[in-house]
């Protein structure tokens, strides 16, 4: 196994496997945040080395809120992963973004309830990431354009409305997101990107719309409708991924990889042992020592 996987996929609803991996080799790896959603898989697609890794487990059998990322993320980190691509399905907030496109998401609004862990930090050491532009400008355009190879309709902007779930939004909170001319409502967004930034990973998101959320009257969201809508998406997605892997943006100029440098507060000295250890990966190349 190489020292370094230029790109690890993140597999969401429906996405639980990535034809034409090749040479694969299953990862179980222990990391001081309990196990990871599913082994990850690593292999050779196009040419390059890509791990992937089914988010909700093969069978889908965790909810959004249970979804382990810091040991997900910790563990795409130690690995060797330098760039993440998040494949995730989501509802439509606006007409033109219908059931069947794609979109690369530029920004987050968090409305999840505090309950997920969205940080490695804390215990004794303090970081404060700059999260503004919470995706990866150069994967995002990387993004677009394999999606675009693809043959499948792309957007190139989004907001995306991370809710709590696992229910489906009322019409009023509908409503409410678009008065905030928010583009899309999914359940999964963060805490990952989040956690890719402190890892100092080049992280962007794929989003699947499959429905128009609530606030289409007429039109009932439910699981059966999404998954079939799903179904069509992730042979395109899949095929995105693979074109992505031809071409991977450049890790230089997006500041992702040197995130930590004006977050982390903690004076290296002040990290005991102990610490190091729970985050070794994450702050490896901080403090200087080897992953």
């Amino acid at each position: 196994m190489s020292s370094t996987i230029p790109l690890a996929v993140i597999g969401g609803s429906g996405f639980y496997d990535m034809p034409g991996l090749s040479q694969v080799e299953e990862a179980i790896i222990e990391t001081p945040f309990g196990p990871t959603s599913d082994s990850i898989r690593i292999g050779t697609l196009e040419g390059n080395r890509v791990a992937f890794l089914a988010r909700h487990g093969r069978g889908h059998v965790l909810l959004p809120s249970e979804l382990p990322q810091r040991a997900n993320f910790w563990a795409l980190k130690s690995l060797g992963v330098e760039r993440v691509l998040s494949v995730s399905a989501v509802g439509s907030l606006r007409q033109d973004y219908r059931p069947g496109h794609f979109v690369t998401p530029h920004q987050l609004i968090d409305r999840t309830r505090g309950v997920r862990a969205s940080t490695f930090f804390g215990n004794g050491v303090v970081a404060h990431i700059a999260f503004a532009e919470p995706f990866c400008p150069a994967m995002r355009v990387a993004t677009r354009q394999a999606v675009e190879a693809a043959g499948a309709t792309v957007h190139r902007d989004g907001v995306y409305v991370v809710m709590e779930g696992p229910a489906f939004s009322t019409r009023a909170e509908s409503e409410l997101h678009r008065e905030w001319r928010a583009d899309l409502i999914g359940m999964t967004a963060l805490p990952e990107a989040k956690l890719a930034r402190e890892a100092e990973l080049c992280y962007a998101t794929l989003a699947s719309v499959t429905d128009y959320d609530a606030w289409n009257e007429g039109r009932t969201v439910d699981a059966t409708t999404v998954f079939a809508t799903l179904a069509k998406n992730v042979a395109t997605a899949q095929l995105a991924v693979r074109e992505l892997a031809k071409v991977l943006p450049p890790g230089e100029g997006c500041g992702c990889r040197t995130a930590l440098d004006s977050a982390l507060v903690t004076q290296p000295s002040s990290i005991g042992a102990e610490n190091r250890e729970r985050l070794r990966p994450i702050l490896a190349r901080r403090l200087g020592e080897n992953a």
